[in-house]
């Protein structure tokens, strides 16, 4: 509401400007003063422009320079936490370095041209037809910078898809639906056993609707927290019980689509575990900024006889990227990165499918 009131002060603040220079003008005209009502643009006009132009030009780089000394920090671009994200960091750093350089020249050129090329009484325009090597510059070379960056990216995107047998990666399911996520680990043969919508018995507590009677579902652990060894590939098969959700894990760069009816995969390797992400400098002081926020919420919650936030601690999320439905922005699922040794004393403590089916009179 604030906004809208902003936006029509500012419009009426226009409309009144706009009356006094009629006003203005109508005064001037009466007292006799000659007025170049004149349609067509002179060299004053011209001169007047061209100068515009040179100020706006530095108006858009000290616009630049300011949000990139205020907001240069790209937290996403500087804690990348598996082995693909760091060369998807670096795909988007040299876009982000290639755009801002080819910014700042063709900006510069076409402000100062307007500058130095206005109009004049005498000056006639010249008729360019064309310029052979000119034309071969602006096609070869940026064909052959975006080849570079596009066969970059592929190399990248099929080390994710194409998860080699040899590297031994832990199979893990994700199961979405409105608004939950579960996680199925292969268990000790590291294969998934036969599941379908149609076999889910919430009596039975067979909640993802595995094949009861397939020898490779008995030993798979069905979770609601996903914990992941570090430095271990990770193959991810994502399936959904309703509607298209995504698979969205921002520190590990990967967002895969969850379809109904149908399978779909990711793979990565984490390489830093949540200790360690909680005890980067840069993330401390994300912490520390959080937690002032919510300090200064939970005064204004005890105000009014309400509970308190509680302090936030930094957790990898696993979050639906869809907006799947009016509670999709509570779809969360926390991910644990540990070490092996810790990762296998969590999943030793594990109910084993076949052992947390609920037997029927």
């Amino acid at each position: 509401m604030t906004s809208i009131f902003v936006i029509l002060i500012l419009i009426f603040i226009s409309i009144s400007l706009w009356q006094m220079i009629k006003i203005f003008d109508l005064s001037k005209a009466i007292s006799g003063v000659k007025i170049d009502d004149s349609q067509i643009a002179n060299d004053k006009d011209n001169t007047t422009q061209a100068k515009l132009m040179l100020a706006f030009l530095a108006f858009i780089y000290a616009i630049t320079i300011f949000s990139i000394v205020k907001y240069g920090k790209f937290p996403l671009i500087s804690n990348a936490a598996s082995e693909h994200g760091e060369k998807i960091d670096t795909l988007m750093i040299w876009t982000l370095a290639l755009i801002f350089i080819v910014q700042i020249i063709t900006q510069f050129l076409l402000y100062y041209f307007s500058f130095k090329y206005k109009g004049r009484k005498d000056s006639r325009a010249l008729f360019y037809t064309d310029n052979h090597k000119l034309e071969l510059m602006w096609t070869v070379i940026p064909a052959i910078v975006l080849t570079g960056f596009i066969t970059y990216g592929l190399l990248t995107w099929s080390d994710v898809m194409n998860l080699q047998k040899d590297n031994d990666p832990m199979v893990v399911e994700l199961y979405a639906q409105q608004f939950n996520w579960k996680a199925r680990y292969a268990g000790d043969d590291n294969v998934l056993g036969k599941s379908n919508v149609r076999l889910i018995d919430i009596d039975r507590a067979n909640i993802l609707g595995l094949d009861e009677n397939d020898p490779n579902a008995q030993d798979d652990v069905i979770t609601t927290e996903l914990h992941l060894p570090v430095n271990r590939p990770i193959l991810f098969v994502m399936r959904s019980q309703d509607v298209i959700h995504s698979a969205y894990m921002p520190h590990f760069r990967a967002q895969m689509n969850c379809v109904p009816g149908m399978v779909t995969k990711f793979s990565f390797t984490p390489t830093v575990t949540t200790k360690e992400m909680r005890e980067n400098p840069s993330m401390i002081d994300k912490v520390i900024n959080i937690n002032n926020i919510r300090e200064e919420k939970s005064k204004e919650l005890a105000q009014i006889g309400e509970e308190p936030l509680d302090p936030y601690q930094f957790d990898y999320l696993l979050l639906c990227n869809k907006i799947c439905g009016k509670s999709h922005y509570n779809m969360q699922m926390k991910i644990i990165v540990e070490t092996e040794e810790e990762f296998n004393n969590w999943y030793k403590n594990q109910t084993l499918f076949k052992n947390s089916l609920i037997a029927q009179n």
